[in-house]
């Protein structure tokens, strides 16, 4: 045991005072603080899903990470994530579903920055949030680690609207048309919802009347916050903004309710919070 102790204490010592460590190798380069040399193994970094990523809280400048949902080597560099190209991010292999000759992911979008790699702004305080005519997100409550990695985030029109575009390459933000074809699918309107609810009640107040998830959706009760920067009703409703605008100062939503079986639609102001789906191009 004694010997033991002096190889770790021999082992800790050289860690501490070299400049240069090598794993496989006894001759690590110069210009390298850790050199791992392999022909039969490589570097492994965590792995985590989109979702997963945006919920790291205040990640440090240069951390690297593997996107399971990206299908890309990313790493932040103080503002947003990155690939290692040096371009935006990406999110372009998202988990969907095909139902009703359309590809529909299956989560919440999660994205903090626009196609082209600006961020969006996080707007968490009510006055700002209220008196916004640009794009903003939020987490319900403001509380991304209770909130994000199941929900996503709550969007305002004028961010799902941008020219710039929050949703990945190779998908869009539905129309309300896009969503009237599922309803149709599934016998319309008027009973449409419960195939697109999560069954049970994990998430969803109880009864969550007629939910089968026939469809894949898995919609789920995220909330919303309204125009005055009220949170409400999460696991209550599902609300997604669609790309259709309702003039002079409204946009169309779809909507899932506890209690109720419908898919419905809605007109409210731009500045409410909703989550978003996303269908492929």
């Amino acid at each position: 045991m004694k010997n033991l102790f002096l190889l770790m204490g021999l082992f800790l010592t050289i860690i501490m005072h070299a400049q240069n460590v090598g794993i496989g190798t006894g001759n690590p380069s110069n210009s390298a603080a850790l050199d791992i040399t392999s022909t039969t193994s490589g570097l492994l970094p965590p792995r985590m899903t989109f979702a997963q990523r945006n919920a790291i809280s205040n990640p440090a400048t240069g951390l690297v990470i593997w996107c399971i949902d990206c299908d890309e080597l990313q790493v932040y560099n103080g503002t947003i994530w990155k690939n290692l190209m040096g371009g935006a991010a990406s999110f372009t292999s998202p988990p969907f579903v095909t139902t009703c000759d359309q590809d529909w992911m299956v989560r919440n979008l999660d994205v903090s920055t626009y196609r082209n790699g600006d961020p969006i702004p996080k707007v968490t305080e009510g006055a700002v949030w209220a008196s916004l005519t640009t794009g903003a997100y939020c987490y319900f409550n403001n509380d991304s680690a209770m909130y994000a990695a199941t929900y996503g985030k709550l969007y305002n029109w004028y961010a799902v609207n941008d020219p710039r575009g929050i949703a990945p390459v190779g998908w869009h933000i539905p129309t309300d048309a896009e969503y009237t074809t599922l309803d149709t699918c599934f016998g319309g309107n008027a009973i449409a919802g419960g195939p697109m609810k999560e069954i049970g009640t994990t998430h969803w107040t109880s009864p969550n009347s007629g939910a089968t998830n026939l469809s894949g959706f898995t919609g789920l009760p995220g909330g919303y916050r309204n125009a005055n920067s009220t949170f409400f009703s999460l696991g209550i409703y599902g609300i997604w903004w669609t790309s259709t605008e309702s003039p002079p100062n409204h946009a169309l939503d779809r909507y899932l309710d506890y209690d109720e079986v419908g898919l419905y639609s809605y007109a409210d102001g731009k500045r409410f919070g909703f989550s978003v789906r996303c269908v492929r191009d």
